[in-house]
């Protein structure tokens, strides 16, 4: 009973339907074995696809500047592996192509607005924050041709612990190493390879070391 009311409380803060949040909950647990909490403008294509291990809540976190009727759209052609619980803001868009694989360890969330478009590989590691309005996109989808061009491996890679700020675009090739913070608004490519770094730019380039965040 305590933890209905929480979810209620929960729901009247965030103004999502109480009464959708929780049939889906029961839905998803009977037809699927998982814990989801998803807020009434959330759509999932490919929901089996989508392995956790801990609770999944997705759109129903207050965040001031959201709309209610802000939509999120899963759409999980691929894999989506989630660790543990984890938490996914309103008006998000993850588009996992049917080789793409996404991985995300323990903790940490995706605030809003964010587009996660993946046709190869993601991994994220335990307890990284990502703010709003960010891009992880692993893919040209066109080719530019020119001398001495050099080329970039496909994927993208988050360590743990890694604060992405808000604005930020990661493109494929790139390589997060533990402990880094990504200021708002950079655009990173590359592997970085010194932990504990601030990256900022556009492009990105590592500008302080030894930082700590919390």
């Amino acid at each position: 009973m305590k933890q209905i009311l929480y979810l209620y409380k929960k729901c009247r803060e965030s103004e999502s339907n109480f009464v959708i949040v929780f049939v889906r909950l029961i839905i998803s647990k009977v037809l699927y074995g998982k814990t989801f909490f998803l807020h009434q403008h959330v759509t999932i294509k490919g929901i089996k696809n989508i392995e956790t291990e801990g609770k999944l809540k997705i759109g129903i976190g207050y965040v001031g500047f959201n709309h209610r009727a802000d939509r999120t759209l899963l759409n999980i052609m691929g894999r989506l592996r989630i660790k543990g619980d984890y938490a996914i803001g309103r008006g998000c868009r993850f588009d996992i192509g049917e080789n793409g694989v996404v991985s995300i360890g323990e903790g940490g969330y995706v605030n809003s607005n964010t587009k996660i478009i993946i046709a190869h590989r993601l991994t994220i590691g335990d307890n990284c924050a990502i703010g709003w309005d960010c891009q992880f996109l692993d893919e040209d989808f066109h080719e530019i041709s020119y001398s001495n061009k050099r080329l970039s491996g496909n994927g993208i890679t988050v360590g743990n612990n890694v604060w992405i700020g808000c604005g930020v675009k990661i493109y494929k090739g790139t390589v997060i190493p533990d402990g880094c913070v990504i200021a708002s608004d950079s655009v990173v490519k590359g592997v970085f390879e010194v932990e504990n770094s601030l990256i900022a730019g556009h492009p990105a380039k590592a500008i302080k070391d030894n930082i700590q965040w919390r």
